[in-house]
């Protein structure tokens, strides 16, 4: 298929996203870039969630990964499901009761302005960072289909799906993506279920081993109840403690809205999951029977598939509109909420006038564009075997302390030193860091939970410094 074809494709699809962002230009104050004055359907949120969960990343990454620890991964996903459940009867009533813009505020009115800050740039960073790699997986891929064939180098390719991604997010924020999320997920979907479709015909599955579902074994990163624990907490931080995700919620009508969305979203994560695995073993038959190795770096399996036309011409259509329809779901909401927490959480910009409030979310915004494009430049130059891998090892990291702060402030009363949750949230991962060096990599995605744990006990050790100190002056 012809650069120009899937250029002219993906050119089409953009302009249906910024006449929708068009049409809900007229009201662009910050309550509605910050949480579509609370007025989202539900139904739209959570079909729109999908695709924002899925994103670019899971489309290669997550077939690939049936290449080497064949289905294990739904253990995962079984237990993303559980944490959907703890979001909706913990986390939401939380959200709604306070009434907060931002979800980072509940830690500065429960600890003080430290913890505040402490908590948002954790969020920052992990979400700068992650977004961006899902941004550069499709960068990858359309400079590979597309922009190679032209000489045009990637970090222009970057510049320019990062300057669609702010055309139509840049003035009506959360307002315009709850739609323009929905919108994408249909088409990332039905993307998905016609390379299904596509493949079976060239599937025999007579004398094919069944891929290994569940692992049993204390050693092994793939062992059942270290990856449904890690599942159910990287659910808990990367969705219930994000603003990225939990901003959608928000943006519903009421708190029991907002319930039906997560339930409904959680629910649907595992047949989509489990199709996204099943495309990956069909794609690894495919290969053997084509007499092919293949390819060292998972995250390639479905890209080469498709360059080599292993599933037909009009499977470059539909793989080039999903991954397009992936990213553009995760890496919009990603700006808008990265926007939204340095606007709201760091610059304090509700405390100013309406147009000094706005100004600041508008350079914000342009910042964080910009930040993208070095981001995604600097990860060209890594090589990485499987990226989604990378991204839950970095939430590990940078999610963990996030984990620790609310735990502590929703289960226990007492009072810490505020000053001190810097430190505190900074040990935690380098701990963690040691560990991991120490025991040679034992832990997997579980670290997680370890990170949250060291967090907590450092805020209980605050909290009986706190008590001895008050003690003492009475």
């Amino acid at each position: 298929m012809s650069p120009s074809l899937i250029l002219s494709i993906i050119v089409i699809y953009f302009l249906i996203l910024l006449l929708i962002a068009f049409i809900g230009r007229k009201d662009n104050n910050n309550y509605a870039f910050f949480l579509g004055n609370r007025q989202s359907p539900w139904y739209i949120v959570a079909f729109g969630m999908l695709g924002a969960s899925i994103s670019g990343i899971s489309f290669v990454s997550v077939p690939g990964m049936v290449a080497y620890s064949g289905f294990t991964y739904m253990q995962m996903v079984v237990g993303f499901s559980i944490g959907y459940v703890v979001i909706a009867y913990l986390l939401l009533p939380l959200y709604y009761k306070i009434g907060t813009t931002s979800i980072y505020e509940y830690l500065g009115m429960r600890f003080g302005i430290h913890s505040h800050r402490t908590g948002t740039c954790f969020f920052i960073l992990s979400r700068a960072l992650g977004g961006a790699a899902r941004i550069f997986v499709t960068a990858v891929i359309i400079q590979t289909f597309v922009f190679s064939h032209w000489n045009i180098p990637f970090w222009l390719t970057s510049v320019i799906l990062i300057s669609l991604i702010y055309l139509y997010t840049f003035t009506n924020g959360i307002k315009t993506i709850v739609w323009t999320d929905a919108l994408q997920t249909f088409f990332l979907l039905s993307a998905l279920i016609a390379l299904v479709i596509q493949a079976l015909p060239l599937v025999n599955f007579k004398n094919v081993e069944t891929p290994q579902f569940v692992v049993f074994d204390i050693n092994s990163k793939a062992d059942f109840f270290k990856m449904l624990l890690s599942g159910i907490f990287i659910t808990i931080t990367m969705t219930g403690l994000d603003q990225d995700m939990m901003q959608k919620n928000l943006s519903c009508k009421s708190l029991r809205d907002a319930k039906k969305n997560m339930l409904s979203y959680g629910a649907a994560f595992i047949p989509i999951n489990l199709l996204f695995l099943f495309l990956g073993w069909m794609l690894c038959i495919i290969y053997a029977n084509n007499g092919q190795i293949l390819p060292a770096n998972t995250d390639n399996i479905l890209p080469d598939a498709i360059s080599l036309s292993y599933l037909g011409q009009g499977a470059t259509i539909f793989f080039i509109l999903g991954i397009v329809s992936a990213t553009f779901s995760s890496a919009d909401s990603t700006l808008i909420s990265l926007t939204t927490s340095i606007s709201v959480d760091l610059l304090h910009s509700e405390q100013k006038q309406e147009k000094t409030a706005k100004r600041i979310r508008q350079y914000t915004h342009i910042f964080m564009c910009l930040l993208f494009v070095v981001l995604m430049i600097l990860f060209n130059s890594i090589d990485n075997r499987n990226i989604i891998d990378v991204l839950y090892k970095i939430a590990s990291y940078t999610y963990g302390p996030l984990l620790g702060l609310f735990t502590f402030g929703m289960f226990t009363q007492k009072k810490i030193h505020d000053k001190f949750v810097p430190i505190i949230a900074c040990l935690s991962p380098i701990i963690c860091l040691i560990i991991q060096l120490v025991t040679n990599n034992f832990f997997g995605y579980e670290l997680l939970i370890i990170n949250g744990l060291i967090t907590f006990l450092g805020l209980i050790i605050s909290s009986i410094i706190y008590e001895n100190k008050n003690r003492h002056l009475c």
